[in-house]
């Protein structure tokens, strides 16, 4: 009994030395401790020519994305016979926008999405050429389940085609989205109807920090210099705007084509200002987005540009992280067997868009 008693007396007062000795001690004797990792956010932008349901949409020209049944009456033989373009003309009256074309469409793009980020997809995508949020919310829904994505963010613009832009993320909204309208000045209406609106959200980063995305098509190359550069500038006027510790970006169709730039230095006037332009820090021997074949020609038609924050704040600072970016084009069916983009093509299906994505990280420095 007297051994057991000295035991228990023997361990009572090791713990009690254990316990003053910890409560003397200097913190900073203790443990560092360590800092959460913030993770980085990736950013796809995708133009994924002509995403179209097989539904008329009164006030859009989509009378191309029909069913072939539906294209059988004088009416749909005379709207297709007023297009100028033989080729358009003929898309018009004979292609056949099956549900299963449809169904075959929206797999192969969503191929494309879940090519980066292991398998996930990119944590931003800005998308272009959609016709409306239904279809955005098809490929989100039926495509692209395992990906993660929110409701998909599209707001109708004005566009006669009925094509606009969107986005796709997994990060939360900080505010309600917004489509700007650009003002093309003295431009012919008919071809302001042919343009698309900036859409701007604001979504918060994993630090709780806020990141202003804008995600934009440019009007065509075929329409003046001068309509596209209204646009950058009424981009940059957007991004001026905000607050100084907002970072932000721009991805999408910016239409600038590699002759136009040489010729009226679009980029250095009207991007390098004020913005990074991803693909010239990054993505060493692309040649770029879309290929022009009268001209051998390739251009980044597809950029993302990116914008710091111009002070800190109380958050930490996010960089675009150089080599993170490059062209996305490893899934099936993105390349031609003479290596440039493969169009979808009808009436089989093949080929998947007419552009490459670019993809760009973010990290915190």
């Amino acid at each position: 009994m007297k051994l057991t008693k000295t035991l228990l007396q023997l361990v009572i007062a090791s713990a009690l030395t254990f316990v003053l000795i910890g409560c003397d001690r200097n913190d900073a004797d203790a443990p560092a401790a360590v800092p959460a990792t913030v993770p980085p956010i990736s950013i796809m932008t995708f133009n994924v020519e002509n995403l179209f349901d097989n539904v008329d949409d009164p006030g859009k020209n989509d009378f191309t994305y029909l069913p072939l049944s539906e294209k059988q009456s004088d009416e749909h033989n005379a709207v297709c016979g007023e297009i100028e373009v033989e080729r358009w003309r003929d898309q018009c009256l004979n292609w056949d926008w099956s549900d299963a074309i449809i169904e075959h469409k929206l797999d192969v793009i969503a191929s494309v999405i879940l090519q980066v980020n292991d398998g996930r997809g990119a944590d931003i995508v800005a998308l272009q050429e959609v016709e409306n949020l239904g279809i955005v919310e098809r490929l989100r829904n039926e495509h692209l389940a395992a990906a993660g994505y929110g409701p998909a963010i599209l707001i109708e613009g004005d566009d006669l085609r009925g094509i606009d832009v969107a986005f796709l993320t997994r990060l939360p909204l900080a505010e309600p989205p917004t489509l700007h309208q650009i003002n093309f000045g003295a431009a012919e209406e008919k071809r302001v109807l042919d343009t698309r609106g900036i859409l701007e959200a604001t979504f918060e980063l994993p630090d709780g920090s806020l990141l202003t995305g804008y995600a934009v098509h440019f009007p065509a190359p075929f329409h003046p210099t001068e309509m596209r550069e209204a646009a950058y500038r009424h981009l940059n006027g957007l991004r001026s705007a905000l607050p100084a510790d907002r970072p932000a970006f721009a991805a999408g169709d910016f239409n600038t084509t590699s002759v136009e730039d040489r010729d009226k230095a679009m980029l250095e006037r009207l991007a390098r200002p004020l913005w990074t332009v991803a693909h010239e820090v990054g993505c060493d021997g692309c040649k770029g987005t879309s290929y022009y074949a009268r001209r051998d020609d390739w251009s980044f038609l597809d950029m993302i540009l990116w914008s710091p924050a111009s002070s800190s704040g109380e958050n930490a600072t996010w960089a675009l992280r150089a080599d993170s970016i490059r062209i996305a084009n490893r899934a099936p069916g993105q390349v031609r067997p003479d290596g440039t983009p493969w169009r979808f093509e009808m009436p089989g299906g093949e080929g998947v868009s007419d552009h490459w994505p670019v993809v760009a990280v973010i990290e915190t420095e």
